[in-house]
């Protein structure tokens, strides 16, 4: 991956930490640098289950991969969420 790759992977993060969030249900007590963080693991791990599973290189929009990404996220943000919660409840 080249330095070029890293940083749209950090950027496509950014935007699929915001999605993950607005998908996630119930309300998320977790600072916006934990969602960002979140939506770009989400992005990295979504594109690796894309290329393994081999739709993530098709013409165009891969909405397939995005879609992965941004279920990630949600998915990321919730436990994120429900453990940072917690977390806090017991101080």
């Amino acid at each position: 991956m080249t330095i070029g790759g890293i940083i749209s992977a950090i950027v496509v993060g950014l935007i699929i930490g915001a999605l993950g969030r607005l998908l996630a249900p119930g309300k998320q007590s977790i600072p916006i640098w934990l969602t960002i963080v979140i939506g770009i693991i989400a992005a990295f791990i979504g594109t690796a289950i894309a290329r393994g599973i081999g739709y993530a290189d098709t013409d165009g929009i891969d909405w397939l991969e995005v879609l992965t990404q941004v279920v990630l996220a949600a998915i990321g943000v919730s436990l994120a969420s429900g453990m940072y919660g917690r977390r806090n409840l017991t101080r």
